[in-house]
């Protein structure tokens, strides 16, 4: 009986099947690719003189190898002969590859590594210098410096441009790239090499390669079972997840998946509104109480899926209006009938992984192991009939798993834990080498595994980093082997470097090396890995450079962006031609390097005024408020500002402002609407926006101590049920002003809010009394704006901004209050064809300051520029978009006023001007009281 193996490079798993062929008597044929002959025949003599070491430190073949390359990468390749030969007799015949005179530098590596031999290095003063000389256009190995891993996929990508576009006999299938983690790096190389311009892009340039762009076709191979096979991926996310918290981030990611979405009806909308029930019903992690028990929070049921869930579901039947607690839940608002369908397939989703959670949780035999995972796969996912193979892959490899935990004709009884099963499961998802995707005519991205070092014309390596490669060996303390190693035990990081042996010797034409040699966000310069480094200072011994350093002629420095200048000018990179390709970062160059332009205003010219019949007093309102943000929005259809709720992972211990600011509001509106305060509280409690437990008593007791003093102010200033009343007041123009006021008390107009009383709140309360005024001004109204105490003010607690009545007789009050519109409306008019120097805050304390007879530049200064802490008006989006940049406040003084700006004479600037003519009607009505 006879057993061969071919195209042995390293050390074999199965090789102790090969020494017990041998010790039976078997003849064994083994059919070995080994990198030097020369080394084989040293190695063959050693062992005529005594029988093989076993020990590893006493290996004295390890000292024989005179090609350093040789020595520190192939000692994998030297054991391997020792294990094989050195036990028996054995016969070995040497086929020798055919191979061409040496002409190029990786030539020149590649015979001295076949003959063991050790290049000359530099010659000594006065001495000649043997090595031969390194021609200029010699591009046989290339070894990329570069900023990150994304930049060295775009650099390969350069690279190999390069080579087809020089060669026009070299196609794709002739460059393979190899990566030691094409996991990490197969999302990269699909966007670099899946995002390249088309053949027919108009910033092709005929003085260089950008004219003849190859059209470049990826083909990724060895990639993991989880990558490929959707529905195995969905299996090992659920058995990562088996011992985990279950954060509504990770639930969220998994309806995701595409295997999920089809179980369970998931489309783009699905998924965005669940993510928005999911924060706004304040689940964090946990399935239930029960599943936070390994976490030493067994009795804390708040932030769960089961206490959000149920939310959802009482939101079907019920609003949050009148605050009801059902079983101590609080319905959630946002489920509209609309969505009921969607709420129960979510809540069947939860349901799903809970169960499938638990079922996975527990020790248990192998064959019940497969028969729940199985189940996880069927619960879960969901497949059409074309991608019917996922789920029989799947059943394939549970299959296997099975059959080999056989033991004869009786299954092992042995149970397993999860971690276990995990481990038992993790080589089979791996990637692995496969004939997949593998030589298929296009180019190649697979991993750098033992049998993929097929001789090709261009072998690209990709990601040699320091630190990541050769992989870190992990050391299980106990193993008892690593006490004492012996010839043949394997070694991760020998076995990577025999890997790149494989691949030097492989490479027919040219070898692409590239490593991280900066990094990407401080630019410090980083080592190459330690092989990478051996490889240069093997160059540096081989040949000699007329120009310098060999190690510079072969290692090139890559900036770090794709659209540095230095990518498109000739001889900054390489020799004698430009190395960028991408026409989009081409351009990109060109306006980096072109002169630089002042930047023009916003707007060249005001635009046209607007034709309306109707002025909407919400628009009005929205104006004074924000003048800025209601040009881009209301006439210009720019909106740069998103607000939404992010879905949050992790349990809230501490309020921050904003949290507190919602928990204040929907008490304070809670209290105001009728409701007992301590059902307020704990519907608060129950909506899962406070701490737990007893966490929750601090904040809610500040909270709710300034919740009483406000509802205090509000009912001592306008008692009453708040109503609202519409508004429709004719214009001197033709035009009509008309809207709704809502918050209506008897004749009182009231804001109560639980924020700071701030100069937008009282715009507001100033645009709605003129309008209510001008429409009815039989019944003298009277606004009241109340609220936390303005900031600065100290020792007050609540604030009140009280405008009285506008006149005594309805005549003189509609007179008033059509005269002050006049004026807002103007300003109205102006804001909206262009951006104003008119901010709300700012003008606020400008004209505040002025008012009291004080200068006002300071106090708007303060208002307006941000020094510490938050950001203020200076960097609100809107400002920072139309003046470019977070401008100065001087900048705004700067400008003088126009001709038909002829109000407010006393003020010099336009931006004294406006603030002026915006605050001045209500500054001198109402009035301020701090309490």
């Amino acid at each position: 009986p006879r057993l061969s193996l071919f195209g042995l490079t390293r050390m074999p798993r199965s090789y102790l099947e090969v020494l017990a062929a041998i010790a039976t008597g078997r003849e064994v044929h083994l059919f070995v690719l080994h990198p030097s002959p020369s080394l084989w025949n040293s190695v063959a003599a050693e062992l005529r003189g005594g029988p093989a070491i076993a020990a590893r430190r006493h290996d004295r073949t390890a000292g024989l190898p005179d090609n350093r390359l040789l020595a520190s990468w192939g000692r994998d390749v030297r054991e391997l002969q020792l294990v094989l030969t050195g036990g028996g007799d054995s016969v070995d015949h040497y086929h020798k590859l055919r191979t061409d005179e040496p002409g190029t530098l990786l030539a020149w590596i590649q015979q001295d590594i076949r003959a063991d031999r050790q290049p000359p290095g530099p010659a000594l003063p006065g001495e000649p210098d043997d090595r031969p000389r390194l021609h200029a256009d010699d591009r046989s190995i290339q070894i990329h410096a570069c900023h990150g891993r994304a930049r060295q996929v775009e650099v390969l990508r350069d690279a190999v441009l390069h080579l087809l576009a020089e060669d026009p006999t070299l196609e794709p299938r002739d460059v393979i790239v190899m990566c030691p983690d094409i996991e990490t790096f197969a999302p990269l190389i699909q966007a670099t090499f899946g995002s390249g311009p088309s053949a027919d892009d108009e910033e092709a340039n005929a003085d260089g390669p950008l004219d003849r762009l190859p059209d470049l076709r990826v083909r990724l191979a060895d990639r993991a079972l989880r990558q490929t096979n959707p529905v195995l991926g969905v299996v090992s996310q659920v058995l990562a997840l088996a011992d985990q918290r279950a954060t509504a981030s990770q639930l969220l990611d998994l309806a995701a998946r595409e295997p999920v979405r089809r179980r369970f009806g998931f489309d783009d909308d699905d998924l965005s509104r669940m993510q928005d029930w999911v924060a706004a019903s304040g689940i964090r992690w946990g399935f239930d109480a029960p599943h936070r028990e390994p976490f030493q929070l067994g009795n804390v049921s708040a932030n769960t899926w089961r206490r959000g869930v149920d939310r959802m579901l009482v939101g079907v039947a019920m609003t949050e209006e009148e605050r009801p607690l059902v079983g101590g839940v609080l319905a959630l608002d946002d489920v509209e009938s609309g969505a009921i369908e969607l709420a129960g397939r979510f809540a069947e989703f939860v349901d799903r992984v809970h169960g499938a959670v638990r079922s996975l949780t527990h020790p248990q035999s192998v064959r019940d192991w497969t028969e729940a995972i199985a189940g996880v796969a069927d619960a879960l996912t969901a497949t059409g009939d074309r991608q019917s193979w996922q789920l029989r892959e799947l059943q394939r490899l549970l299959d296997d798993v099975v059959s080999e935990s056989a033991n004869g004709a009786e299954e092992r009884e042995a149970t397993l834990e999860l971690a276990d099963v995990r481990a038992l499961l993790a080589d089979r998802l791996r990637g692995r080498p496969t004939r997949a995707n593998f030589r298929t005519g296009h180019l190649t991205v697979c991993t750098l595994v033992p049998m993929r070092s097929v001789p090709h014309r261009v072998v690209c390596i990709l990601g040699l980093d320091d630190g990541e490669y050769p992989r870190r060996a992990r050391r299980d303390g106990d193993d008892l082997m690593l006490a004492e190693p012996h010839v043949g035990d394997r070694d991760p990081r020998a076995e990577d470097r025999q890997m790149l042996l494989d691949a030097l010797l492989a490479a027919n034409e040219r070898l692409i090396i590239t490593y991280t040699g900066n990094d990407e966000r401080t630019n410090v310069r980083r080592p190459p890995a330690v092989p990478v480094g051996e490889l240069l200072d093997i160059v540096e011994r081989t040949v000699r450079c007329d120009s310098g350093s060999a190690r510079d002629a072969v290692e090139i420095r890559h900036p770090l962006q794709p659209f540095d200048p230095r990518n498109f000018i000739a001889g900054k990179l390489v020799a004698g031609a430009r190395w960028g390709f991408d026409p989009q970062a081409l351009a990109g160059a060109r306006a980096l390097s072109g002169p630089r332009l002042p930047r023009g205003p916003f707007l060249p010219a005001p635009l046209p005024p607007r034709a309306e019949a109707v002025v909407e007093l919400s628009l009005v309102i929205r104006f004074v408020e924000h003048p800025t943000r209601a040009l881009l929005r209301d006439r210009l259809g720019i909106s740069v500002s998103e607000y939404f709720d992010e879905v949050q992972d992790a349990m809230p211990v501490e309020l921050d402002a904003l949290e507190e600011w919602g928990v204040g509001q929907r008490l304070l509106e809670g209290v105001l609407g009728g409701g007992e305060r301590r059902a307020c509280m704990q519907a608060e409690i129950a909506r899962g926006a406070l701490p737990p437990g007893e966490l929750a008593r601090p904040p809610l007791a500040k909270i709710g101590a300034i919740v009483d003093q406000v509802v205090e102010a509000a009912r001592t200033l306008a008692d009453g049920t708040p109503g609202s009343l519409d508004v429709s007041v004719p214009l001197p123009d033709g035009r009509t002003l008309a809207g709704t006021v809502t918050g209506v008390c008897g004749d009182t107009i009231r804001a109560v809010s639980y924020s700071r009383v701030r100069p937008r709140d009282r715009l507001r309360a100033w645009v709605q009394l003129l309008a209510l005024s001008a429409a009815r001004p039989g019944r003298p109204f009277e606004s009241v704006v109340i609220g936390r105490a303005r900031a600065g003010v100290r020792g007050a607690n609540v604030t009140a901004a009280r405008i009285p009545p506008l006149a005594d007789s309805p005549d003189a009050r509609r007179q008033v209050a059509l005269e002050q519109l006049a004026v807002v409306l103007d300003l109205y008019e102006r804001g909206m064809r262009e951006p104003l120097p008119l901010a709300c805050d700012t003008s606020a304390a400008y004209a505040q300051a002025v008012a009291a007879g004080e200068d006002g530049e300071p106090a708007a200064r303060d208002a307006w520029e941000t020094v510490f802490r938050y950001d203020k008006e200076d960097r609100q989006p809107e400002h920072m978009l139309v003046h470019g940049d977070a401008i100065p406040l001087a900048r705004l003084l700067v400008e003088a006023p126009r001709d038909d700006e002829g109000w407010e004479e006393a003020e010099a600037t336009r931006f004294g001007r406006y603030a002026m003519r915006m605050w001045r009607g209500l500054l001198g009505v109402e009035e301020l009281n701090d309490r």
